[in-house]
């Protein structure tokens, strides 16, 4: 993988100084100290359909994901295990089974937990405590963030405003349990970088951030109008403490034909970003595990590693 001078001599200086764990933790992502800046991880919505059909089980997708991918890091869908969110005995046991094969928790996505922009300010609230729960189950499992969504109702400065507020408030609880938030472009207003991206630097809380994602810039469902993905993700990654690759369809030399994953990975390093990578299947020209090979094998071309980071080392 090649990485240019200013990010290796910066890279050096820092470490020198802060130690490799120390420099991830001013960033705010999970410490990377192999050779690579870039650790694949498996998003489980990439698997959605078996789980839906009852042929995998969220608590066996940690093992699923190594025995089938030889991915060692794993991004969970709270809609798969959506009634544990405080059932400890169901996470320390998901956790050991982590462990047991060689896992790292990474995230957990959040979907359906209330609107963290409601222009109710009671179900505003209301939405930050369901999120809450959630960062207390990440923390648990070892994540070092939950993804949560901002929809909100009004102009577009109105749902910043709302939005604003609501990731305010999270971000207290998630600052108190050290652990941090990421925002995904997942539809609508989301899907606008410049929007997105005014929105993180308006809460200005060191625990907030992006997850932004190759392919998720539907501005509008219904017409399909798309925001321009390469400047989108030129726009979030400067704010990024996740990564997801999303892929639909490949062509026969194995390229995603909606995404360029060299112009994206230009971005990536163009920002320096360092931390994992996501692996988001949502195609359906080949089968799920299929889709997730062929995104893995198009991610280890540009320099991405299966190998997980080495464990912080406690003081």
């Amino acid at each position: 993988m090649h990485i240019g001078r200013r990010t290796m001599n910066r890279a050096i200086a820092a470490t020198a100084v802060l130690g490799p764990t120390a420099l991830a933790q001013e960033k705010g992502t999970t410490p990377v100290t192999d050779a690579s800046k870039w650790p694949i991880s498996l998003a489980q919505w990439s698997l959605h359909r078996k789980h839906h059909a009852g042929e995998l089980k969220a608590e066996d997708f940690p093992a699923y994901s190594v025995e089938k991918f030889n991915i060692r890091g794993v991004e969970y869908v709270n809609g798969f295990f959506k009634d544990k969110s405080e059932d400890e005995a169901w996470l320390n046991a998901l956790k050991r089974r982590c462990s047991d094969v060689g896992v790292t928790s990474v995230l957990i996505m959040c979907d359906g937990e209330g609107a963290l922009g409601d222009p109710n300010e009671r179900g505003r609230q209301q939405a930050v405590d369901n999120h809450r729960r959630w960062l207390g189950a990440a923390k648990l499992l070892g994540c070092h963030a939950i993804r949560v969504n901002v929809p909100s109702q009004g102009t577009p400065e109105e749902q910043r405003n709302l939005c604003a507020d609501g990731l305010a408030r999270l971000c207290e609880h998630a600052d108190a349990m050290d652990m941090n938030v990421v925002i995904e472009n997942h539809g609508g207003l989301s899907s606008n970088g410049a929007w997105l991206s005014a929105l993180v630097k308006q809460v200005n809380h060191k625990r907030l951030g992006t997850l932004p994602d190759f392919g998720n810039f539907v501005l509008d469902w219904g017409t399909k109008e798309m925001y321009d993905r390469y400047k989108g993700m030129d726009e979030l990654l400067p704010h990024a403490k996740a990564l997801s690759a999303k892929s639909h369809d490949f062509n026969e030399a194995g390229d995603e034909i909606h995404s360029n994953f060299g112009s994206m990975f230009e971005l990536v390093r163009k920002h320096d970003y360092e931390g994992w990578v996501g692996v988001e299947y949502e195609g359906g020209q080949v089968s799920e595990d299929d889709g997730i090979i062929k995104t893995r094998d198009l991610l280890l071309k540009q320099g991405c590693t299966l190998t997980p980071p080495a464990p912080a080392k406690k003081a």
